[in-house]
């Protein structure tokens, strides 16, 4: 017997290989029947070479994109897929109502979806999160407060950049530091899309994820949304997943891009965007000058070049769908 009612999406775009220790965790043969989800759907979001279904563990649903949309596009076409009632074998199965959405180069606890969705019952609906760390075991700062002009000015500021290990800036930057020395169900503003336990009905009724974020932001969105609507956002602060990287594509140049695009779409939608450009812009001229110093000190930098660099972000991304 699955845990009933529980579906998952896993969006990808890529190759398959580094994915599979993940969708082994779910569904794989050592995993007792009381610990799998009901249903699992890969989403491939038109991978350059295309997902193979028969390499997949039996039991993953495969849905194939036409067109790489991004997350949100992505997580969307699962949910829709989730939604629609199976046929075949499992056309018993009890309709999902909770739709657990996973970055695809996560790595999971043995028994993590069951418990997941035993601590997330009591609060339903709700958009539910866990704590995420890297290789290394630094923390991800799964959850955090709704971003401000003032979060992603300081964090465009190259000259704090080496004191980010401090509480002030982590709290300055939007990190709920409280959450994450927390323990249990702690609520919070919005939790890291790496892991999103969501109430599947109510999420379609807002009508998802805004697919004009092409990468970053949308789940900080959705959970907006959701919160004005009276659905909260929790960070189950008892479970951990590791998070292993190098499942996403694109160098940095384009990560930034698709970040910063994402930012003034949101600020467009929910705040002041010509607030938020005049905040970076002037982060920039303090960029320069500091830039311009470490210059003079013999550090291998163009000040210049970085402050152009970083002004055509704030003026020209976002302006139209960063691919």
């Amino acid at each position: 017997m699955s845990i009933q009612g529980l579906g998952v999406v896993v969006p990808v775009h890529g190759e398959l290989a580094p994915v599979l220790p993940l969708l082994h965790t779910l569904c794989g043969d050592p995993v007792p029947a009381a610990e799998r989800p009901a249903r699992v759907v890969l989403v491939d979001d038109a991978s350059p070479v295309p997902v193979d279904a028969d390499a997949l563990p039996a039991g993953v649903e495969l849905v194939r994109r036409a067109e790489n949309g991004g997350f949100g596009a992505a997580v969307n076409t699962g949910l829709a897929a989730l939604a629609k009632r199976p046929t075949g074998a499992n056309s018993d199965e009890a309709a999902i109502e909770h739709a657990l959405v996973l970055n695809s180069d996560l790595r999971l606890p043995e028994g993590f979806c069951a418990e997941l969705l035993a601590h997330a019952r009591p609060w339903m609906p709700a958009v539910v999160g866990c704590r995420n760390v890297g290789e290394d075991g630094g923390s991800g700062y799964a959850a955090r407060y709704f971003p401000t002009v003032s979060h992603q000015v300081v964090e465009w500021l190259v000259p704090l950049a080496s004191q980010r290990h401090r509480d002030l800036l982590h709290r300055a930057v939007g990190h709920d530091l409280e959450a994450e020395r927390g323990t249990g169900m702690v609520p919070v503003d919005w939790v890291s899309g790496a892991v999103l336990l969501l109430p599947l009905a109510e999420v379609l009724a807002a009508g998802g994820f805004d697919e004009g974020y092409f990468m970053y932001t949308e789940e900080v969105d959705l959970q907006l949304r959701l919160r004005r609507a009276g659905i909260p956002a929790l960070l189950d602060a008892d479970l951990e997943v590791r998070h292993v990287g190098g499942a996403s594509s694109g160098g940095e140049a384009r990560r930034r891009r698709w970040l910063v695009g994402a930012r003034m779409r949101y600020a467009r939608k929910h705040g002041n965007v010509h607030l938020l450009r005049a905040g970076m812009t002037a982060a920039t001229t303090a960029n320069l000058v500091w830039n311009a110093g470490r210059r003079a000190a013999g550090r291998d930098v163009a000040p210049l070049a970085v402050a152009r660099e970083e002004l055509d972000l704030i003026h020209r991304a976002g302006r139209s769908l960063p691919r």
